[in-house]
């Protein structure tokens, strides 16, 4: 069982948030997971409804330092992004994690908060894994160096399968560096996501991946700013 530290919030300006560990965790992996839509709030029992907080309620050992904050209630990561990196830097900090290895995936309206988060900090994550989500595809440039493993069921009508696709054939088209889709064939949302992280190796591969190169990526406009 890995031992789970919890914070609750103490004001407007902070989030609840969940952090797991194995007994040593200096030097490991920092795993973050953003939850959907469902789970916002103050409530933080609901952060164990789906995916990589799942996955740790139900006793799986994931060789990780794994956070996972609770998004405020009437907001979504899109609106975050600024407070999820802050949280990020302060919990690589406090458990000394490895910074060339700090992967980012969420599910739902976490599947579009990966792809946004990814796409404002990418010097910062070595690889990310978006589960029934979707973005801002002209801004995939951002993502040229930062491997993107996503997944989707294609029978999905809470988020269509094709915003997924969209995203994907843009980075295709900039030439990023390592982009794939995983078609849960057959199934819809909350199924394709139980079934992204509990039935294949999406936070194992995850976990594989290292950060090479934290230099600046252009934003598109950029010289124009």
């Amino acid at each position: 069982m890995m031992q789970i530290d919890t914070y609750l919030a103490k004001n407007e300006n902070e989030m609840n948030y969940f952090v797991a560990h194995p007994e040593h965790f200096e030097g490991l992996p920092l795993l973050v997971y953003l939850h959907g839509a469902g789970e916002r709030g103050k409530n933080v029992e609901h952060l164990y409804r789906h995916g990589v907080a799942r996955m740790v309620k139900e006793g799986h050992a994931i060789p990780a330092v794994v956070l996972c904050p609770q998004c405020p209630a009437f907001f979504i990561w899109n609106n975050m992004v600024k407070e999820v990196k802050a949280l990020i830097d302060l919990v690589a900090e406090k458990y000394k994690v490895n910074r060339d290895k700090i992967l980012l995936t969420g599910s739902s309206m976490g599947g579009y908060g990966t792809w946004e988060l990814g796409m404002c900090y990418p010097e910062t994550f070595a690889a990310i894994a978006p589960v029934a989500g979707g973005g801002v595809c002209w801004r995939v440039s951002k993502l040229r160096r930062t491997p993107v493993l996503a997944y989707h069921g294609d029978a999905d009508t809470t988020v269509p399968y094709s915003q997924s696709e969209i995203m994907i054939e843009s980075m295709k088209r900039d030439a990023c560096l390592e982009v794939s889709l995983t078609n849960m064939e057959g199934q819809g949302h909350n199924d394709g996501i139980y079934n992204a992280y509990f039935s294949t190796d999406l936070v194992k591969k995850l976990l594989t991946y290292e950060k090479q190169d934290h230099s600046h990526v252009y934003e598109p406009c950029e010289e124009m700013f």
